[in-house]
């Protein structure tokens, strides 16, 4: 009972973390993305269309949605891992009795409540520009949780790894961005040569949006069962991995 109640007290002190601050954690994301939107919808909804009569526009609404969610899922866990280690707070979580597994559920669980959250502020304020439609919706909910457990566990362990931002930086900046946008979130990769399109099917991000879109338009460039059976199997792999790091105290325990 007391360790339920620890995990379940983690997890609200860090939706309470990111949420205090939403304008720059929440707000700012979804700008960002409605900039992206208004620049290639506006540059390019004449000159490409996606899967026969859906509109460039309404292609890339899913896209950005699942980009924000990553990006702000990987954000939330390995942020605060990184800076209460600098801080020197993260000796307060070390002295209660949370398992490894409660720290596990504390800080994936806060990363997919960010990522949900600046997901739906996205798609909302994306509806003033287009409507994709919901052909599948819980193909969306499937994969908007998937996708954000997924983040939220690399950047759990991309927060106990890292001891310095520059660190996370690295790690942010040189994996995570390059996979994100190497995604299709702006294209299908049915518009890309051969050798780009097997690259493509290499990196797991893309079946993370791809089944996120198919959820949409009911059309994707992979079947939604494989995306679905890549990402769960590709969550599994580092859950286990991040459970291990925390159970045997990598770089948080002297």
């Amino acid at each position: 009972m007391i360790t339920a109640v620890g995990w379940r007290a983690l997890l609200y002190k860090e939706v309470l973390r990111f949420w205090k601050v939403g304008f720059q954690t929440v707000g700012a994301p979804v700008l960002t993305a409605v900039l992206y939107l208004m620049v290639f919808g506006h540059v390019l909804e004449d000159h490409v269309k996606v899967y026969g009569s859906v509109s460039y526009t309404a292609f890339l609404i899913p896209g950005l949605v699942m980009m924000s969610v990553l990006q702000n899922a990987f954000a939330n866990s390995s942020s605060s891992l990184i800076q209460s280690k600098i801080m020197g707070n993260l000796v307060f979580v070390l002295l209660t009795p949370l398992s490894h597994w409660g720290w596990f559920f504390a800080y994936v669980g806060s990363s997919i409540v960010r990522g949900i959250a600046v997901g739906v502020g996205v798609f909302a304020v994306c509806l003033f520009f287009a409507v994709p439609g919901f052909v599948a919706p819980l193909w969306v909910l499937v994969f908007a949780f998937l996708g954000a457990a997924m983040l939220g566990t690399l950047g759990l362990i991309a927060g106990l790894w890292s001891e310095k931002f520059d660190q996370m930086a690295v790690f942010q900046n040189f994996l995570i961005m390059p996979m994100t946008f190497l995604s299709g979130v702006f294209y299908s990769i049915h518009s890309l040569p051969p050798f780009w399109q097997k690259v493509s099917h290499l990196n797991p991000f893309f079946y993370m949006i791809d089944g996120f879109r198919y959820g949409f338009f009911g059309v994707s460039d992979a079947s939604p069962w494989l995306s679905l059976a890549i990402v769960g199997g590709a969550w599994l792999i580092v859950s286990a991995l991040a459970v291990h790091l925390l159970r045997i105290g990598y770089k948080i325990r002297g």
